[in-house]
């Protein structure tokens, strides 16, 4: 099948009426999560897993796809009319958003913020749909030991990108990597690491890893902070960007699509790294470089057309190769393997109408945030203002319903919440849960492709060195870790975190 032909397969399943459904409901409760600081797409999808149970997967897929890019749209509402950004890739939206919604342009900067977010998103979508089935295609060439060091590759590089210590980084990594390894062994069934707890025979649910890490500790986190919500009083007026205001985005939004395109389909913290070197190149760039903090309208456009950017390019190394470039896609993946489908190249020849599906639901999904960001604005300002202690216990209760419906057992709920307390004591340490998330997805993989590797090489392990694609993914493994640690990267890398 061509392009064309692949692009009508996948409108003629995103246009059926329940799949338009679950689109809009994705992009709507990823807005509501994006414009509730606290919450977050990780915490929610991970709270929404065991809901998708039920729901065909490519309707499950399209919804969860949906919460993901949908929170980059409302983390910008919070950033601009409150200053506390809802999402991490929005940090350094508020940098100028705020700054204009106090000279009473809050409306043109949340005008500039979905303008921006939509061209990029659609660009994108472009680019997923062009280069993720070539790449697939190589993928499908891969034998045991190209898997096992591209996914060395990929865990490597996103601790490298980590926030914080790269010691903290390497740490959480090893946590991960350990935590994989609990349960019987797929080879021999021999029990590792379950302290004689039958409960722990099948290994640590994912879901109860990611919910107590992102759901619960993120809780914990924002009671803290509560006290800390600024106001703004600002009425929006005009939502239209002048004649002025477009000559001066629409450079911003072309080279912050660019870079986050980019950076999106490394693994790690892409559409967060996006927003960042996004901004930091147009304040270079810029002729309004002076402007900049004070409410430059480049700021925002830049910020936001990359981190959007990012969030989509970050499903093609999730949809074509099987591996998480983010914790988003680490639950994407867990999702796929809920629904019974194997994540990996074989995902577009076996599975095409659940590809193409997802990705021309992109495209609607973009246009349906659009719709929701700007004339329904008045209703995201109502709820920024809602206290976060009628919040939480709604949180804390669905989490709990949703981990004990996994195996109907209370088991799992202690665990989340054992979790949850770890998760709390690594924020208050500074240590960054993601990268621990991504080896614990990616441990088991990693064991199982390279144990069929040395099967085949008779226990030879020069094998990952002998064969060509192996081997430059594994120097480039290396050079990533040499890089990290040459003191001018880590200064640069701790500076640009703490901006």
């Amino acid at each position: 099948m061509g392009l064309i032909d692949n692009i009508g397969l996948g409108f003629s399943v995103a246009l059926s009426a329940i799949n338009l459904l679950y689109c809009l409901a994705g992009v709507f409760l990823g807005t509501l999560i994006g414009v509730l600081p606290g919450l977050g797409p990780t915490a929610t999808i991970a709270m929404l897993l065991p809901v998708t149970f039920t729901l065909p997967p490519v309707s499950a897929l399209i919804m969860l796809s949906g919460i993901y890019y949908g929170s980059q749209y409302g983390g910008s509402t919070t950033s601009i009319l409150v200053n506390v950004p809802g999402e991490a890739a929005s940090v350094v939206t508020a940098l100028d958003g705020y700054q204009m919604a106090l000279k009473g342009r809050a409306g043109v900067a949340l005008a500039t913020a979905a303008i921006g977010s939509f061209f990029a998103g659609t660009v994108a979508t472009v680019i997923l749909a062009l280069f993720a089935p070539p790449l697939a295609e190589i993928a499908l060439k891969f034998g045991p030991a190209e898997f096992f060091s591209l996914m060395v590759l990929g865990l490597l590089a996103s601790l490298v990108l980590a926030r914080g210590s790269l010691l903290h980084a390497t740490g959480m990594v090893v946590l991960g990597l350990l935590l994989g390894l609990v349960g019987a062994d797929v080879n021999t069934g021999t029990q590792r690491y379950t302290f004689g707890i039958p409960q722990l025979a099948d290994g640590i649910g994912f879901v109860v890893v990611a919910m107590g890490m992102f759901g619960l500790a993120e809780v914990i986190r924002n009671l803290e902070n509560e006290d800390d919500r600024p106001t703004i009083i600002s009425k929006i007026t005009t939502l239209m960007p002048t004649k002025e205001d477009w000559k001066r985005i629409i450079g911003p939004i072309l080279r912050g699509t660019a870079i986050g395109s980019a950076l999106g389909i490394l693994p790690g913290s892409g559409s967060i790294l996006g927003s960042f070197a996004a901004y930091a190149i147009e304040k270079k760039v810029s002729k309004n470089s002076a402007e900049f903090g004070k409410g430059a309208i480049e700021g925002v456009a830049a910020p936001e057309s990359a981190n959007n950017a990012g969030a989509q390019t970050s499903f093609i190394p999730m949809l074509t190769l099987g591996i998480p470039s983010n914790p988003v896609m680490a639950l994407m993946i867990g999702a796929m393997v809920i629904q019974g489908i194997q994540p990996g190249p074989s995902v577009i020849t076996e599975q095409p109408a659940l590809f193409w599906g997802i990705i021309v639901s992109m495209w609607i999904g973009n246009l349906f945030l659009v719709i929701l960001n700007l004339p329904m604005v008045g209703m995201w300002v109502k709820i920024v203002s809602v206290p976060y202690q009628y919040l939480f216990p709604a949180i804390l209760v669905f989490c709990g319903i949703g981990v004990f419906s996994l195996n109907n057992t209370e088991f799992d709920v202690y665990l989340m919440a054992l979790f949850g307390l770890v998760g709390y004591i690594f924020v208050k340490l500074d240590c960054e849960p993601a990268p621990m998330l991504l080896a614990f997805i990616l441990g088991p993989m990693m064991e199982e492709y390279m144990r069929r590797a040395l099967l085949l090489s008779r226990g030879d392990p020069m094998i990952f060195l002998q064969r060509p694609i192996s081997a430059t993914m594994l120097a480039l493994a290396a050079l990533a870790i040499i890089v990290a640690s040459l003191p001018m990267f880590y200064k640069k890398r701790e500076e640009t975190f703490r901006e």
